[in-house]
């Protein structure tokens, strides 16, 4: 990309939307310094993950001392480093590291993974009901009963809309098979 002024290369590329109006803009050094835009600095991925987790702070000393059973690492630790020391220290560190990956993940806290094309829609209706029972289960212990009501019907709704025509085709093809001997 050029920059929009001299033809320079551009090392700026900025995009705004206000009002629903796309505007880009590509500068070169020189004039993003004019405008004033921050320039960028190119940081390991370590350090802009340190950056995030030390601004994140409020971290009481108690729990800044706790180790992972597994590798010894503390919390502290992993807010210099911005690395865990083993795959124990997800459990160990659970309530300080879960608002950090919420952040990151733009909110999702669960790997869902992809779906193969063969278990159709009956995965994705597993999950859903899952969820909806989950939340179900939380909504009548928290006394809000208008929203139970809701997920029991968005429940309802669920078991009675019927299986997608791939699914049964499937469950026909699988039924027709002999079964596999030892």
């Amino acid at each position: 990309m050029k920059c929009d002024i001299c033809n320079k290369p551009a090392v700026v590329h900025e995009v705004t939307v206000k009002n629903g109006v796309t505007k880009e803009i590509h500068l070169c050094k020189e004039h993003a310094e004019e405008a004033g835009v921050a320039m960028p600095t190119h940081q390991p991925i370590n350090q802009l993950l340190t950056q995030f987790v030390m601004s994140q702070g409020g971290q009481s000393s108690e729990s800044s001392r706790k180790s992972c059973p597994g590798c010894g690492t503390t919390f502290s630790q992993f807010r210099q480093t911005g690395t865990l020391g083993c795959p124990e220290c997800y459990d160990a560190f659970e309530e300080q590291l879960a608002p950090l990956i919420e952040r990151a993940q733009n909110g999702a806290t669960h790997h869902r993974g992809k779906v193969p094309k063969r278990a159709g829609d009956s995965l994705d209706r597993t999950v859903i009901i899952r969820q909806l029972t989950k939340e179900l289960d939380q909504a009548v212990t928290a006394e809000q009963y208008e929203r139970a009501a809701e997920l029991r019907d968005r429940l309802r709704h669920i078991d009675e809309t019927p299986a997608s025509p791939q699914i049964t085709k499937q469950a026909k093809r699988k039924a027709k098979r002999p079964p596999k001997k030892d």
